[in-house]
């Protein structure tokens, strides 16, 4: 387990021992049988570090619940710039006013960018062929049929990560999945690519058994 979260946290770009040291200090709270050394090892970081990082000072985010109520506001509503993220916390009972709330919305990448001014660049006046969305009316009887796909964020004990997951929408499962920083493209892409990956797998493994079956036995001659 710990050996996955150090992997999670390198595939993210997180600094793993920062990410990994809290996962061994639950451990001890709850009275682990496993030594310390022995799950630092598991994990790749040492001993020492996770003592040095257990015994420093807490530093205490004096933002950390405003920050979680603008992930919320930007999730909710991702169109929303700071003017309109600042009446919202006001809505809901926060005083903050808009240069704390643009301040938090710039480290966390969360500043939507001007629009500029509208150009028409779609032609519906063609004779092409317009493919509707089907994903609602599908009768899905197999897996690998439709794909759905979400975003969400996870609140660490010290910052955020956002998770971009695909979901088969058969089997209800996670088939792909990513961690980043920030809302870039690249962690829908990531997810998206993770999910193409395992299809390709377990098409490889469906049929590399009905090849091996099909092929022709070989005899050994009796005497």
């Amino acid at each position: 387990m710990l050996g996955a979260c150090r992997r999670a946290a390198e595939v993210a770009g997180i600094d793993s021992p920062q990410f990994v040291y809290p996962r061994i200090q639950n451990k001890v709270s709850l009275a682990s049988l496993i030594p310390i050394g022995a799950m630092c090892r598991q994990a790749g970081v040492s001993r020492a570090g996770f003592y040095r990082w257990r015994d420093a000072p807490a530093a205490v985010d004096a933002d950390m619940d405003l920050r979680d109520e603008i992930r919320r506001i930007a999730l909710e509503s991702p169109c929303y710039g700071w003017r309109r993220v600042t009446v919202e916390l006001r809505r809901r009972g926060w005083a903050a006013n808009h240069k704390r709330a643009r301040r938090i919305m710039r480290e966390d990448n969360l500043l939507c960018l001007r629009r500029k001014k509208f150009v028409v660049t779609t032609d519906s006046n063609h004779d092409r062929p317009v493919y509707p969305n089907l994903g609602g009316s599908m009768v899905l009887t197999e897996i690998d049929q439709l794909w759905v796909a979400d975003i969400t964020y996870v609140r660490l004990e010290t910052e955020f990560v956002y998770l971009a997951g695909v979901f088969d929408a058969h089997s209800r499962r996670v088939i792909g999945w990513a961690l980043n920083r920030t809302l870039e493209g690249g962690l829908a892409i990531a997810a998206l690519r993770m999910a193409l990956r395992r299809a390709r797998q377990r098409l490889a493994w469906c049929i590399t058994p009905t090849v091996a079956s099909n092929m022709p036995r070989r005899t050994t001659p009796t005497c």
